[in-house]
């Protein structure tokens, strides 16, 4: 919790330390300016800040490549001499630039295909199809805004870059010994882990609670590392998986801290196909694996249990409330013909109703109205190591020279009532962050979905590296790329969605930064907090210091001007731990950062949790407390979409802030994600009506200030506009029908320019693809089972969304979504038989037509072509090979609807053969050839 405010100044030795070891004395700054020879003796101040827009910030470094590629200046360059100071100079990250040649030839490729797509667009409209006017006009509209969107598409995608990390030298800055931190303690900042999760039934608790035990055993320092777990849901099913977790961690974390285990999640870690010995050696490692095998499987059968648990314990503990209320009926002489009104409560194992949803719910009691909950499951560790011993009673495994220490937890459900909106899943963050702040306060927030593990045990590291390197200031998240496991091997949905995360996410870090995609996400708070980054000159930097200065000094005046209550809300707790962590956010003192934080400054103990600091929790999570203030709308999570991410991402971006895109060697972490095809259709369907919500809201990039670069706002108006591509591609996709059906096409002739055009502008698609597949590292497979969903999404859910987000605007319809089941097939089950589950949506009617009636067109104007007696085999050609372009990128789609290999009932080709040939002879009986006696030898006779 931070610190009170109204305190003496220091002297030196009553120095304030908050709960994640952050070090601040009460000295006010009357200077912004240091210098090297001052900074060691320095006494920092922590202000309160009036507003977002004014905070003690850095100034920004010049020169500067990029982040994590710094340009030493000639005075800085290491010496020999010192050899030490120059290894801790060195920079944490650096910019890998994509190949030249690659680049280059990339570059030049997409603008001739610009050029040339602007030759081909002027001819498509100087040449119209006069015998065919409709034709002609629907293809030439679709095909304007095709190149419309791919230009959108593409120009954001021009300056990609691949950074790399240092993680030994982010060891040696700031967790070796040093002057000023003669101890080596971690000078780390903290980090808070944010889980969320909603509904038990939909989001296993075993899961859950195998994402919970990967951070706790992550590599980084236990002292600085609380992980929170928001159950929105409020169900007594989670609370008690999370507490076998944290059972179970006591065992499992010394087991991969010892052995070095990687990943971190049991469920994954103990399915490991292959020699699990490589690279072990430890004589116990067999002996420590078997035993933590047995006890994982006992967690499991007992979280499995839970259900039936939690019913019997209710049921035993309601059946005794009935009997005693039976009891003091006949004592009291009472009408025994009275029925007892005995609430069906849910018990908890200490005999206690649980505050928050029943099973059976009850008033209060519901998963929309119910008490605020905050359990600490894992004390706050202490700040030095507790090494194991060889007891195998206690320990279950030798944890001799290992820290048995485990990070702070914290179960959190935040009060729910009607009346209030509770802003799904962003206003969970919210009451996470505010929480968090009262109780840790980590500089730093890692956001992470319940079935989101982490994979590589060094991942926050990685983040660090940016966040603590030069200009790591002015980064306000690193987001890292989500892979998901349970993929066919085939991806026939593109759910690993690889173009999205190799291409477009590495090509936006090389402009402002990724845009935020809701989890694998690490924050900087304060810039959660709607702060600005820094910037301006120092005598701006002055200035600002004074006016935070005059307000801190005056915290009444401060207060009676409204602000802190309209921005943050009316807890004072809260309000006092922003600067701290703006201060311990900052990057380390020195190398050119002009207002660093000292060095050694994060290395004392954390305050302990007493009973006010929990009780402030506790009001900060109330349903009340976000009324008449800017949560939601400028500080923390925004509210208003259902792409909540993607909007917090971009009014960062709109504020100046950059981010940054870390690529890992090993994976940082790994998801599920739903194979089957509606649950697919009904995931991007949310993504999509998120972005129409975008569009016609504030958060247009249209709107953007100038603090967002050209590029990145061209990016952003591709996030809000490509929904709206799928009525011309829905359009476009009945074209080839319906030129097979007339008998005309898109375009007079085929002649030769348009065969020219149309060939330069597919080759050079193709190249692009080819390049793009070069520099991003991803496979031609993958890039063009993107291109065949994009399709199956264009023509489904991409649609719905259009028409779902008018009907939001247009009419105030509110738009609801549930949740992306995340279940697990059981072992003795096929582990893809999800994908060959056929479940029926309406989605799936329009690309369904779409199949249907490309098919018929074919054999319709097949049927006519060879009854004709002047047959047009150019047009037919033409036609066709446009629906088959259309057949072969719905192919996915009809394979999804056929099921499992082998069990597609034979009378559905039967039927579908049958229809195609009655609906083409029927066709043929209706328009006959005009001159049908005169049939060509060879042709068919009816």
């Amino acid at each position: 919790m931070a610190s009170k405010h109204n305190v003496p100044p220091s002297n030196g030795d009553d120095s304030r330390r908050s709960m994640s070891g952050r070090f601040m004395s009460n000295d006010f700054d009357n200077s912004m300016e240091l210098t090297a020879e001052s900074a060691a003796n320095f006494g920092y101040t922590v202000h309160i800040p009036a507003t977002p827009d004014h905070q003690p910030m850095s100034e920004p470094n010049s020169p500067r490549d990029a982040y994590g590629n710094p340009v030493w200046s000639k005075g800085e360059l290491p010496t020999a001499e010192e050899p030490a100071k120059s290894k801790k100079r060195r920079p944490l990250t650096r910019k890998v630039p994509i190949k030249r040649t690659i680049i280059y030839s990339y570059r030049g490729l997409a603008m001739l295909r610009l050029v040339v797509l602007g030759f081909f667009l002027m001819w498509r409209v100087r040449n119209p199809n006069r015998d065919a006017m409709w034709l002609w006009g629907m293809s030439v509209v679709c095909e304007l805004w095709f190149a419309f969107s791919w230009i959108l598409d593409q120009l954001p995608k021009l300056c990609p870059v691949d950074r790399l990390t240092d993680l030994e030298v982010l060891k040696d800055k700031f967790e070796t010994p040093s002057p000023e931190n003669p101890l080596g303690r971690p000078d780390l900042p903290g980090i808070d882990v944010f889980v969320s999760t909603a509904d038990p039934e939909k989001e296993p608790p075993l899961t859950t609670a195998n994402t919970i035990l990967s951070i706790l055993a992550a590599e980084y320092p236990v002292e600085k590392l609380s992980c929170y777990l928001s159950d929105d849901g409020g169900a007594l099913l989670t609370f008690e998986a999370l507490a076998e977790a944290a059972s179970f961690a006591r065992y499992w974390v010394p087991f991969c801290r010892k052995h070095s285990i990687e990943p971190r999640n049991p469920e994954s870690y103990f399915q490991i196909k292959g020699d699990f010995t490589k690279g072990k050696m430890k004589s116990d490692f067999v002996k420590d694996r078997r035993r933590l095998k047995r006890e994982y499987d006992e967690m499991k059968v007992r979280i499995n249990g839970l259900p039936n648990s939690i019913r019997r314990r209710s049921d035993a503990f309601n059946a005794h409330e009935e009997i005693r209320a039976k009891r003091i009926q006949i004592e009291s002489g009472a009408d025994l013909s009275t029925p007892l009104n005995v609430t069906k409560a849910t018990w908890m194992a200490d005999g206690t109703h649980w505050p928050g949803t029943w099973v059976i719910p009850g008033k209060e009691h519901t998963r929309g109205d119910h008490a605020g909950i905050i359990q600490v499951m894992l004390a706050p560790p202490s700040n030095d190591p507790i090494m194991g011993s060889k007891d195998l009673d206690e320990n279950l495994i030798d944890t001799t020279d290992v820290d048995l220490r485990l990070p702070m937890l914290v179960y959190v459900s935040r009060e729910k009532r009607p009346g209030y909106d509770h802003n799904k899943k962003a206003g969970a963050m919210n009451a996470l962050v505010r929480t968090s702040a009262v109780m840790s306060n980590g500089p730093f927030i890692l956001n992470l979905d319940c079935d989101h593990y982490i994979y590589n045990s060094l991942a926050m590291r990685e983040a660090m590296c940016f966040m603590m390197d030069r200009g790591g200031d002015r980064i306000c998240y690193v987001q890292f790329p989500q892979r998901f496991e349970g993929v066919d091997p085939n991806d026939r949905y593109a759910n690993r969605n690889t173009v999205f995360f190799d291409i477009n996410m590495r090509a936006l870090d090389g402009l402002q930064g990724p845009v935020y995609v809701g989890t694998g996400c690490c924050f900087r708070r304060v810039a959660l907090y709607g702060f600005e980054p820094p910037r301006g000159g120092k005598k701006k930097l002055q200035k600002k210091a004074a006016l935070l200065a005059q307000m801190a000094a005056d915290d009444d005046e401060f207060e009676s001007r409204g602000l802190l209550p309209k921005q943050y809300g009316q807890s004072r707790a809260f309000v006092e731990s922003i600067p701290v962590a703006e201060m311990a956010g900052r990057p380390l003192e020195g190398s050119g950062i002009p207002l660093g934080r000292p060095a050694g400054a994060l290395t004392g103990p954390r305050e302990p949790l007493d009973a006010e600091t929990v009780a402030e929790a506790i009001n900060v999570i109330s349903c009340y407390y976000e009324d008449k203030t800017e949560w939601g709308g400028r500080v923390g999570w925004i509210y208003g979409s259902v792409t909540e991410d993607v909007v917090t991402g971009f009014r960062m971006h709109n504020r100046g802030w950059k981010s940054i895109y870390c690529v890992t060697k090993r994976d940082a972490f790994r998801g599920t994600v739903p194979i089957n095809l509606t649950d697919r259709l009904q995931q991007v369907l949310r993504w999509a009506t998120g972005s129409v919500e975008i569009f016609f809201s504030r958060n247009n990039a249209l709107f953007a200030t100038s603090r967002m670069k050209l590029l990145q706002r061209i990016a952003y108006l591709n996030v809000g506009v490509y929904p709206f591509t799928s009525v011309f591609l829905v359009v476009y996709c009945f074209l080839p029908a319906l030129s097979l059906f007339s008998g005309q096409f898109i375009v007079q002739n085929l002649n030769v320019t348009f065969l020219v055009y149309l060939l330069i502008i597919s080759i050079s698609l193709c190249l692009l693809a080819i390049l793009e597949v070069k520099w991003s590292g991803i496979n031609l497979e993958e890039w063009w089972r993107n291109e065949q969903f994009w399709v199956i999404g264009g023509t489904s859910a991409h649609l719905a969304a259009v028409f779902q987000g008018f009907l939001k605007v247009l009419a105030g319809v509110d738009i609801s979504f549930t949740l992306t089941s995340k279940a697990t097939a059981d072992e003795d089950v096929d582990e893809f038989a999800e994908l060959y589950e056929v479940k029926w949506t309406s989605l799936m009617i329009p690309p369904i037509t779409i199949m249907l009636v490309n098919l018929v067109a074919i054999a319709v104007a097949v049927s006519r072509t060879i009854y004709a007696t002047f047959p047009e085999w150019s047009k037919l050609l033409g036609g066709v090979f446009f629906s088959l372009w259309v057949l072969l990128h719905l192919y996915p789609f009809a394979k999804g609807l056929m099921g499992k290999r082998g069990r597609t009932p034979t009378i559905v080709f039967v039927w579908s053969g049958m229809l195609a040939i009655v609906i083409s002879l029927l066709w043929v009986t209706i328009s006959p050839p005009s001159d049908s006696n005169n049939v060509p030898q060879g042709g068919f006779h009816l």
